[in-house]
């Protein structure tokens, strides 16, 4: 079940600071489009001595779900959130992943039956059970024309995967209509192929978030951050409080995106 504000608000000192931050915030200088990688999920289960890592992961669930009101409070139209890479599906032990599968697919029908937000999966079903394609499947019919906050999940999902699969996209419509590879090469551009990527018609994340000290993107929206602003939080996944967050708002108002020019 989804609930208000995190449990740092109740502190009169952070919630004192809280305030300060989000005043200095505009809607004018806010991402539009938010991506976040929740990171160190498992390292956070070993800290604490937890027997499983899919304590962490539950933990992180929940870290997911306050995050989302965090940005909707504000605000934020888009957020994009990296669950379940096409590497953790060939990498994690089959308990540890059977866990998480079934974690990703609670929050994605939790998360569909909340406010009156609009949920996405951005990824390919190739390696997914059954039951999380139909999860995730429903959560975006149920959520189909809803006005809110928008949540794409990302699940099964690989940057350069995705890349591919908009190119072969682009091809194989090509070749059933008859198109010459001389054609092609003359229509293929940077606009054709984000049309054909999972999160076509979307604008581009302002802002990359990441947890747990970790620099790296990690084969995650590879096309699509090309222009992005990146921020990392030195705080494990399921740790991360709006003071954090707040303050990575803070940190992109004040940086002059500059595009290149």
């Amino acid at each position: 079940m989804l609930t208000g504000r995190s449990r740092d608000s109740r502190n009169p000192l952070y919630a004192l600071y809280q305030r300060s931050i989000r005043r200095s915030l505009t809607s004018e200088t806010l991402p539009k489009h938010l991506a976040m990688i929740l990171d160190g999920n498992r390292r956070w289960a070993r800290q604490l001595g937890l027997e499983t890592a899919a304590h962490g992961h539950r933990a992180g669930a929940e870290k997911i779900r306050e995050f989302l009101i965090w940005c909707d409070d504000l605000g934020i139209q888009v957020v994009t959130l990296y669950l379940l890479s096409t590497d953790n599906l060939g990498a994690r032990d089959s308990d540890e992943l059977n866990a998480l599968i079934e974690i990703i697919g609670e929050l994605a029908d939790d998360l569909s039956r909340f406010r009156d937000w609009s949920v996405k999966h951005v990824g390919s079903n190739d390696g997914l059970p059954d039951p999380l394609v139909q999860t995730l499947g429903g959560a975006e019919a149920r959520t189909a024309g809803k006005s809110g906050l928008h949540v794409n999940l990302a699940v099964g999902y690989g940057g350069r995967h995705e890349i591919a699969n908009a190119m072969r996209c682009i091809v194989e419509a090509h070749h059933l209509q008859g198109g010459t590879i001389e054609d092609l090469v003359s229509i293929l551009t940077p606009e054709l192929i984000a049309e054909h990527l999972y999160t076509g018609g979307q604008p581009d994340p302002d802002l990359v978030i990441r947890t747990s000290g970790e620099q790296r993107m990690s084969d995650f929206m590879l096309w699509q951050s090309a222009h992005s602003e990146l921020y990392f939080v030195e705080a494990l996944g399921p740790d991360l409080r709006e003071v954090d967050f707040l303050r990575a708002l803070r940190d992109y108002s004040n940086r002059n995106r500059r595009f290149g020019s």
